[in-house]
């Protein structure tokens, strides 16, 4: 019991060091050797839990880029009350909530989209998965609220829910050319009208 749970640290202490390299340095500049010399472990550690790098990665994506999303962005989608209100909380309050650092070097999902989302199938399933549980969570609570007459039922709820993520991991992206957060501001205004436009 006591080796199953040191093994299982291990396993956390690579993952979580991968997680962070991967999105402060990218995936591809990324070495094996790099994570491991963060963990202070050998690199037998590496190849006691993992194959190579391409094992680790879809890991990283899996467990810790999708957990980010599922509970930053899809959970807070499941709550009770107006569903209009909840579309609005989460969408502006989200962005408002980063840290600098996170401001700083984008969303961890995009980032690895744009870098790797075409370099491997088995990269691109993963990361497209998270976007589609995003995407099919948001049209719930989007139909949720043209029956409850929050949002208007004239609108196809898969379109909004794709705007809104690519509105979203776009500013994302832009944010990082800029020192401030005016880019953000501005994005979040237009945000603002734009759920205005589909509020019942």
């Amino acid at each position: 019991m006591q080796q199953e749970l040191k093994s299982e640290l291990t396993k956390q202490l690579i993952l979580d060091n991968a997680f962070n390299l991967f999105y402060k340095s990218g995936f591809k500049s990324t070495s094996i050797d790099k994570i491991m010399k963060a963990t202070t472990l050998s690199k037998g550690a590496f190849y006691h839990h993992y194959k190579n790098k391409k094992q680790l990665g879809l890991e990283v994506i899996t467990l810790k880029v999708e957990k980010r999303v599922v509970n930053g962005m899809i959970l807070p989608l499941k709550q009770t009350g107006n569903a209009f209100n909840i579309l609005e909380n989460v969408f502006l309050n989200r962005l408002k909530s980063f840290p600098f650092f996170e401001k700083q070097h984008g969303c961890p999902m995009n980032n690895l989209i744009n870098e790797i989302g075409d370099h491997e199938v088995a990269y691109q399933l993963a990361l497209k998965n998270i976007v589609e549980n995003w995407k099919l969570s948001l049209m719930t609570l989007i139909e949720r609220g043209q029956a409850e007459k929050t949002i208007k039922n004239t609108l196809s709820s898969k379109a909004i829910a794709v705007y809104l993520i690519s509105a979203f991991e776009g500013i994302r992206g832009i944010r990082k050319l800029y020192n401030d957060d005016l880019i953000l501001d501005d994005y979040l205004l237009g945000l603002s009208i734009y759920l205005q436009q589909i509020k019942y």
